[in-house]
C-alpha cells in the first residue's frame, strides 16, 4: 500500500469564523493555527500548504486572563545600543489589537518557507463587520473562558 501524499491541485480549502470575544487569546491563536496548518484535514502533508482560511472579528473586544494586561511584556530591539523597548500587552491592545492576534499565531506556526502564505489567508478584524459574508465561513464555537467547571483547585 502505497503512502497518501497531497498534491497542491487537490487541496480545498474553507472558510472558518472565529469571534475573540469569546475565548481567551490562547485559545483563540491555537485553534487558528491548528486551522491555517490544516492539522484536522485527513490529507494532512506538512510540506504542503493545505490549511484554511481564518477570519477572527471583535478583535478589540480581547478575553486575557489573570494580570497578562499588566505583566506581559513585548520585546523589539532597533540594534543599537540601549534600543531596546518592550511594551505591556494592554498597551499594545490600546495600539492596535489585530497585532496581538497576529503575533500570537504567527509564532505558533512553523518557522519555514510556508508560514508567510498561511499568515495571508488569516483575516483579523477590530469590530464584528467583516466583508466575507460570500464565502459563507463556517462558526467554530471555542466555548466560554475556564472551560470545565474547576471549582476543585
Amino acid at each position: 500500500m502505497k503512502t497518501y501524499s497531497a498534491k497542491p491541485r487537490d487541496i480545498t480549502r474553507q472558510w472558518y469564523l472565529i469571534d475573540a470575544a469569546d475565548a481567551p487569546l490562547g485559545r483563540v491563536a491555537t485553534k487558528a493555527a491548528s486551522l491555517l496548518l490544516g492539522k484536522l484535514k485527513p490529507s494532512l502533508t506538512p510540506h504542503i500548504d493545505g490549511g484554511d482560511f481564518v477570519v477572527i472579528i471583535n478583535a478589540q473586544q480581547l478575553i486575557v486572563t489573570g494580570n497578562k494586561l499588566a505583566n506581559k511584556k513585548y520585546y523589539r530591539h532597533s540594534g543599537f545600543p540601549g534600543g531596546l523597548r518592550t511594551s505591556s500587552l494592554g498597551e499594545e491592545l490600546q495600539h492596535d489589537p489585530s497585532q496581538v492576534i497576529i503575533r500570537a499565531i504567527r509564532n505558533m506556526l512553523p518557522d519555514n518557507k510556508l508560514r508567510a502564505g498561511r499568515l495571508s489567508r488569516l483575516k483579523v478584524y477590530v469590530d464584528s463587520q467583516h466583508n466575507h459574508d460570500a464565502q459563507q465561513p463556517i462558526s467554530v464555537n471555542l466555548g466560554k473562558k475556564g472551560g470545565q467547571n474547576n471549582d476543585n483547585r
